[in-house]
């Protein structure tokens, strides 16, 4: 069981508090990164590092939240070094215990995540970024307008979860939820109006590397660390997933938040709403309908949950498919880990669950 200290990461009023913090007074110096990184200045960013590193005198005497702030600056330095193919626990060794000890003291991975580098990044004329340039901006408040939708999300998903399908509140949280998951399409419209495929796979992509932290791999700040992969857990990725997905999720959930860390070890094995959904109809539809008149609202509000989800996988896919092409890409694989042929077999599940549950809404409905 994860420690009740760090189980509520990300509310809104420790995130604000978080922005605000500044422990390793590294706010004029991180200005600086745009135009270290443009010159590729290793030398300037090494002595950046080395000279931002606490001792672990000190970081004993950090709240939780200084912490998360002193991981987000390091963490932006060691993507730039890593970007200029430095590896930063290389010549800087000292930074390594340091980052071990600042994960165990907020329950997270040894180095910075996508909540560090938006949800906790300040947003004002302190908010640090690799290039300064405004679709890096862009993309960051993109990741960073959805995190309170989806953690309100989460917290439904566990409520259905302890939700008869039967009962009439299962539809109504589901509509909830679906109200929740449209952040996720206004985020990525705004990405497609506002960031090149060559800004993100050329420029931006690189600083997302992995690092070796005390002979440990660990994943850049991505976007695939974003957990809409923990709502398809909850709605039908449970048991209606492939190989390839669950490898996904379990690569994923270590940079994940300590809550939904729970979240996944609860549903990993538990039949999903989609499941529960079907095996409520049972074997006579129109009979079941009758008894329970309630089930037919929840097949409809899970169908219209899925539909936007769809809708934000696509334009996702269709994203992945211009950054990852082949005369434009660096990398073969996103900065999660996951590649443009994952994102559809990812796609073509949620569809294939949509059919199932259309069939479940249509045929009730008409048996009826």
């Amino acid at each position: 069981m994860t420690s009740d200290l760090f189980m509520d990461h990300g509310n809104p009023l420790q995130t604000e508090k978080v922005r605000a913090l500044d422990p390793l007074l590294a706010d004029g110096p991180l200005s600086r990164l745009p135009e270290l990184n443009s010159r590729a200045a290793v030398a300037e960013l090494t002595a950046m590092l080395r000279a931002l590193t606490p001792g672990l005198d000190a970081v004993a005497l950090y709240s939780t939240d200084e912490c998360l702030a002193a991981m987000r600056d390091l963490g932006m330095l060691l993507g730039s070094l890593k970007r200029h193919d430095t590896e930063p626990a290389a010549v800087v060794p000292e930074v390594v215990p340091v980052l071990q000890e600042l994960g165990r003291r907020t329950g997270m991975i040894p180095r910075d995540t996508v909540h560090h580098y938006t949800t906790w990044n300040p947003t004002d004329e302190r908010q640090r970024t690799y290039t300064g340039d405004p679709q890096e901006y862009v993309l960051q408040e993109s990741v960073r307008m959805v995190f309170p939708q989806l953690r309100q999300g989460l917290e439904l998903c566990d409520m259905l979860s302890r939700t008869d399908p039967a009962e009439q509140k299962f539809a109504v949280v589901l509509d909830e939820l679906t109200d929740l998951m449209g952040a996720m399409v206004e985020s990525i419209d705004m990405v497609v109006k506002e960031v090149g495929p060559a800004f993100f796979a050329r420029i931006l992509r690189p600083y997302y590397e992995n690092v070796t932290i005390g002979g440990e791999t660990y994943l850049g700040p991505a976007a695939a660390q974003v957990p809409l992969w923990l709502i398809d857990l909850s709605v039908w990725a449970s048991d209606h997933s492939r190989p390839e997905y669950q490898e996904f999720l379990a690569h994923s959930i270590p940079y994940s938040l300590p809550r939904w860390r729970e979240l996944y070890d609860s549903w990993l094995h538990g039949p999903s709403l989609v499941t529960r959904l079907v095996a409520a109809f049972g074997a006579d539809p129109a009979e079941t309908e009758r008894s329970e008149p309630h089930l037919v609202e929840s097949a409809e509000a899970l169908l219209r949950l899925l539909r936007v989800i769809m809708v934000f996988r696509g334009r996702h896919l269709g994203i992945a498919r211009k950054a990852y092409q082949e005369d434009l890409r660096l990398f073969p694989v996103g900065s999660g880990g996951a590649s443009v042929e994952l994102l559809k077999q990812i796609l073509d599940l949620t569809r294939d669950n949509a059919n199932l549950t259309r069939g479940t809404a249509e045929e009730r409905k008409a048996a009826s």
